[in-house]
Formats: structure tokens, sequence, C-alpha cells
């Protein structure tokens, strides 16, 4: 008997399908890969489950959880099931956690539901979940809260929620998706672990293939809310027969054709730059502490050249780019931007802060929904002496949309209106407006799909080529960065460890933690031939 069996399973939200036929299986002790992009279906095939389904939801086929039929058990039957037979690790750990609850309380209160125990034993038992999780109590107490954890640790928490009862099922969506790579390897190790030790069975659910490549044992490929392909693990990879499975594929190693080269003249120059946060340990008259964000870091970006700096979460990237955009002074060193500094009597210069901008991790919240994209896209006019009006004003907006593959109509409608590859391309088109010099891309396309991350990574080389753009890639996600530049910074605890030719770096890197990170990130297999 599988330990999850989906059969033929429909689904529809309001009569418009979402679900059609879908099927697969899952053995204990065996972990199932479900891939596919935005909008395929695999969190709804989730959430079927779980019956954690929307109103106006109407189900045909069949679930069927250790011999019991899912879809025909009573709400009161299925809340006895949830986190007792069924854990649930979401991609967001924050939204995941009550900010108000300590961790303990938190792990504890999944026990205290189903079972009839005292809180201290609950509290024993959280002690236990989160220990197995790798959060041992001597480092990481019960009383923490979740946002005195880093990113991976607070998913270490969810996780711990999950499998505090011990299920004999959990699901994980999308769970490394904001992780670091270490960070992501080590969720992943931990993931597997568990199903090895304990003999769960593990549903993972995510967009990358590489990221599945090495954990799953099966592998389900949705679209469109079918299944397209699905196998074991191995065979699939050497023999996907598809096309969405391959172009998938294909998607997970693309690599954009640049053309434009990198001039000598070096166009940015950070010498020995220093800064420094202060803090109060304990309340405002507490002992003052201090904290090195950025230490001594010295770099050049070169007109027309694609850089990148990597480095997990607090080794100071995004403190540099706050002060190379003239957002925070620095304490030490000097920025110079073709010559001129970044700050000019402890302000940042306006003549070079309108020659920089900025395209940011989440194109959905970095924008305001009251807006429409027309106005969205013209905020950095504000850094012009001059800002264009009337008939210029809607020629730039025209041009800049339509410098990104949209349409100059698409000015007049709201952000919510368009996908999430539409919106980083509306997030690229408000950074050309004013026509820079130079554009940082904060984790522009880690939160895409595949395919949208190819086509979003296409648009930046052949934006390049076009206007001879420089860009800073800041990301976490070592295969995007060895696609799209031709130099990389590998920065840990505030300092430049390693630098050099990016295939250089990451096919032979020399620092002990430069290494780490290119063994910890996601690939595919060695054998698969990627069109």
């Amino acid at each position: 008997m599988s330990l999850l069996s989906i059969e033929n399973l429909s689904l529809s939200i309001h009569g418009t399908p979402v679900l059609k036929d879908v099927s697969m299986a899952l053995e204990p002790g065996r972990v199932l890969g479900v891939i596919g992009e935005s909008g395929s279906g695999k969190s709804m095939t989730a959430f079927s489950v779980l019956q954690l389904l929307p109103n106006g939801t109407a189900c045909s086929g069949r679930v069927s959880l250790l011999g019991r039929d899912i879809l025909t058990l009573s709400e009161v039957e299925l809340c006895g099931l949830r986190g007792r037979d069924v854990g649930m690790v979401f991609q967001e750990p924050m939204t995941a956690l009550n900010p108000l609850k300590t961790i303990g309380a938190q792990v504890a209160e999944t026990i205290l539901i189903h079972e009839k125990v005292s809180r201290a034993d609950a509290m024993l038992r959280a002690a236990e979940a989160l220990e197995k999780a790798e959060l041992p109590q001597d480092r990481f107490p019960l009383s923490r809260y979740p946002h005195e954890l880093s990113g991976g640790q607070r998913q270490r928490v969810v996780i711990a929620m999950a499998i505090a009862l011990q299920p004999r099922l959990l699901i994980a969506d999308e769970p490394t998706t904001a992780l670091d790579v270490t960070t992501q390897a080590q969720i992943l190790k931990l993931l597997k672990r568990l199903v090895i030790e304990d003999g769960i069975g593990l549903m993972l659910i995510s967009h990358d293939l590489a990221v599945v490549a090495d954990l799953a044992d099966d592998l389900v490929i949705m679209r469109q809310g079918e299944v397209v392909e699905a196998g074991r693990s191995d065979d699939l990879f050497r023999n996907m027969q598809h096309p969405y499975s391959r172009a998938l594929l294909e998607a997970s190693g693309h690599v954009p054709d640049r053309h434009s080269r990198a001039q000598e003249t070096p166009l940015l120059q950070v010498k020995n730059v220093v800064r420094d946060y202060v803090s109060h340990a304990h309340g405002l008259w507490g002992k003052v502490t201090h904290h090195r964000a950025v230490n001594n870091v010295s770099l050049e970006i070169r007109r027309g050249e694609s850089l990148g700096l990597v480095g997990e979460s607090g080794c100071g990237k995004s403190t540099l780019t706050r002060a190379i955009l003239g957002l925070e002074e620095v304490q030490g060193g000097e920025i110079l931007f073709d010559g001129l500094p970044v700050f000019t009597h402890h302000r940042a210069n306006k003549a070079v802060r309108r020659r920089m901008q900025v395209v940011f991790q989440d194109p959905y919240g970095s924008f305001n929904p009251r807006w429409k994209v027309g106005r969205l896209i013209t905020e950095p006019f504000h850094l012009l002496d001059t800002p264009p009006r009337g008939e210029e004003r809607n020629r730039a907006i025209a041009d800049a949309l339509e410098s990104v593959g949209l349409k100059a109509e698409d000015q007049h409608k709201y952000i919510h209106e368009f996908s999430g590859g539409q919106r980083q391309r509306i997030a690229v088109a408000r950074a050309l407006i004013i026509k820079p010099d130079l554009i940082i891309l904060d984790e522009a396309v880690s939160a895409l799909d595949v395919s949208v991350r190819a086509q979003v990574l296409d648009l930046l080389a052949d934006l390049s080529d076009r206007f001879g753009l420089t860009y800073l890639f800041i990301s976490h996600d070592l295969g995007v960065v060895r696609s799209i530049t031709e130099r990389v910074l590998v920065m840990k605890a505030g300092e430049i460890v390693e630098e050099g030719a990016t295939a250089t770096v990451f096919d032979a890197p020399q620092h002990p933690y430069t290494k780490k990170l290119v063994a910890a990130a996601p690939a595919l297999p060695a054998d698969v031939a990627v069109a």
C-alpha cells in the first residue's frame, strides 16, 4: 500500500478548472519531487492532500493517505489528520510563524492540539523536535522569538513544527527558495535525513529541477494543472520526452548571449570602504557595541562590465550596495563614480546618484499597488533637475516599456495585472527610464520560475548590448551569476575573500569559503546534457 496515492484528481474553483486528472504516488522512506512553474498546480495538489482549499472548490477523483480517502473525510476528521499524520513546511518561514510567540510555544502548540499532555511535557517534546531539526536548546533556547533567528533557522523551526508529532507524510512547498546556497543545502540535507531516519514520505515541491536533482527518488512534472511526465528521477533526467520537461531542463542551465565587452576604464571605484553600525546592548543607556558590516573593501567595475557579488546573508552585500547608491555614508575610504565622489559634504551627490539605479528582488513588493505603471516607472524622475513633462514624459514612458518587451499602453494598468516576469520587466523599465550608466540588480531573478528567469537574463544581456549598461549583479544563486557575469567577487563577514574571472573562480575556487559556496550550489546530474 502506498503512503499517498492521488488518482485522477480534478479540481475547479468557482467552475474554473485548476487540476485535470492528476495522478501520483509516494512510498514511505522516499522523496517525490513535484516540479512546475507558477500556475502549474503543484501547490494546489499539495493543498488537496490537506484539504486546505478556498471556498468554491469542487474536487473529484481520489486522494488516499494510508488507505483513507481524504476527499470523503469530515472537517473534524481532517483537523485530526493535519499536523499528526501530515506535516507541512511552507515557503516563507517568517509568515508561517507567529511573531508574538516563542519558538518553543509554537512547536508545542501542535502537540497540545492533538494530544492530552501537560504544557511541560509538550515543551520537552518541542525541545526534542527542535533538536532533531538541528536547533539544540543550549544554543537556541525555547524562549527565542522568530525575529531573533536567521532565515535558515526560522525554516528549521517550521520543520520542527511539522515533525513534532512524527507524521508519516511531510509536504515541503518551495522550502529553500529565499535561502542562501549553503543554508539551502543544509535544509535539503536535513529533510533527506528525516526521510532516511524516520522513514517518512516527503513530497518536495519546487520550480527548479536542479534543487531536487540530488534529493528526489521520483519526479512528477506539472504544467497548467496536468502531469506531463513522471518517473524515477535518474531515468527521467536521462530520457525526458515531453517538450515542456526539456524546456525546463534547458532553462535551468540557460546562458544568455552577450556581445558587449567591458572597457578598461573603471566606472565605479570603491576604495578601502569601512561601514560600522552602533547599537546599545541593553536599552538606550546600555553598553555601546560596534558591528563592522563592511571592512576595508575595495573593488572596481569597468564600464560595460557585468560584475557578480556573491555571499551569504549578513556578509555585507546589502550594506555595500546602499553605500554605493549613496543611501548610507561610510566611516572610512571613498566611493568614486566616473571619477566623482558619491558623497559630497556628507550628502549623496545627486549628479552621481541619477546615473545609478537598482532592481530589487521582489517585483511586487517594490511597487506601490495604488499607482498605475506609468507613474511607477517615472519615480526616478525626482533625481533630475528638469523632469520631462507632457508629451516628452509620455514618450519616455513608452520607450522604457517597449525597451523591455512591453507595450506603451501598459502604462495605464496596475501592477497586480501583470505576471511575476512582467513585473520584473517593469522594474527594469523603471531603472532604465533616466538612462543610467550602472544598474544594481539585487537578487533580481531569485524569485522567478526558471523559464521566466531565462527570459529576464536574456533581456538584461540585450539591454547591455543596446545601451552599453554596466551591471552589479548581487545574488545567492551561483548558476545565475555564472551565466550573466564576466567577473565575480566573493564576500564573507564584510570582506572580499576572492575575486577573478567568473569561470575561474567557480571552476577552481581558492578560498575555503568559496569552495564551500560552490560545493553547496544545486546542480543538475553531471551526465545530463542540457540542450
